[in-house]
């Protein structure tokens, strides 16, 4: 093992200050490895030189709070993090305790309480995709990024959904992703169709014609290594669409960006398009934000660091 570096104690600038008193453990440990000016390649063999093995992706993943640190089985990585990047003794430590440990509940997937009756028929067709372990579905995966890409007819109705997912395993094993639709009420959706455009291919589908909703399995061709980034995309088509005043999507998992790219028919403009993230269904906004709609008829909603909420935007018709 390596001695342990010691340099003399300096003043902490006071955003870090403030992060490491207030926290959350991320925010801290982001702001400390932006303020000590080491990539994480280096942090990361800094700590193996000190006999503290860690992944880089491990290390991306509590910076950005995608994953937290546990107790104790990661108290040591925590100390060795505090004195390579110059912090005062249990600074870091002290934001890992019990109150924080909601964000480390890997084998739960969050869910976003009091979505529509609609949503509650077909989020129970998830229960024919969970694995023989039982885990919930796609939990050994995080959502990095997605792109969907919303076409709208002239009549205001939403007839195709693009999507472009980024996932990162957590672990050794992922080899496929479920997604969750709900169309709207009076959809046909038996006759909604699935394609798989790449970097996977179709699974088992299960549609739910009550709640016009279907769960759909995609499949990867390889199994995820930890830290193993996967881009695969998908699209949905509907038989009858019908009009339509928001697209949302419900964010379970945290995701650091998510973009929304809207074609509507440049003959037939939304009076208004607003961004916005809410709790649940029902509740006020906690972000409203008129955009633009631009004469080609493209809308873009772009959404970063998205913890369980739903994000979209919502149209409105003469």
């Amino acid at each position: 093992m390596q001695p342990v570096e010691t340099e003399p104690a300096r003043p902490l600038p006071p955003a870090l200050v403030h992060a490491l008193r207030y926290g959350p453990f991320h925010r801290a440990l982001a702001e400390a490895i932006t303020q000590r000016g080491l990539p994480l390649s280096r942090l990361r063999a800094r700590l193996n030189a000190q006999g503290v093995p860690i992944a880089e992706s491990t290390l991306s993943y509590w910076q950005r709070g995608l994953r937290h640190p546990s107790v104790p089985r990661s108290l040591a990585a925590v100390r060795a993090l505090e004195n390579v990047l110059r912090l005062p003794g249990d600074s870091l430590v002290v934001l890992i305790g019990p109150q924080h440990r909601a964000a480390d509940a890997d084998e739960r997937l969050p869910s976003i309480p009091e979505l529509s009756q609609s949503w509650a028929e077909t989020s129970a067709l998830l229960d024919e995709f969970a694995d023989l372990s039982g885990h919930p579905c796609n939990a050994g995966l995080d959502v990095v990024t997605v792109l969907d890409t919303v076409r709208m007819s002239g009549k205001g109705n939403a007839y195709e959904v693009g999507s472009t997912m980024v996932v990162r395993a957590r672990g050794y094993g992922p080899d496929s992703f479920v997604v969750t639709h709900q169309g709207e009420p009076e959809v046909d959706i038996h006759g909604t169709e699935l394609h798989a455009v790449e970097g996977c291919r179709v699974g088992r589908v299960r549609k739910r014609p009550s709640s016009a909703g279907m769960v759909f399995e995609l499949l990867f061709d390889r199994r995820l290594g930890e830290g193993d980034v996967h881009v695969f995309s998908f699209r949905l088509r509907t038989a009858n669409p019908v009009p339509s005043a928001t697209f949302f999507r419900a964010v379970r998992t945290p995701m650091s960006v998510y973009l929304i790219r809207l074609h509507f028919d440049p003959a037939a403009l939304p009076v208004r398009c607003t961004r916005f993230i809410r709790a649940r269904e029902g509740v006020d906004p906690l972000l409203s934000e008129p955009l633009l709609c631009g004469r080609d008829g493209v809308v873009s909603a772009y959404f970063d660091t998205l913890g369980p909420s739903l994000a979209g935007v919502d149209f409105l018709w003469d």
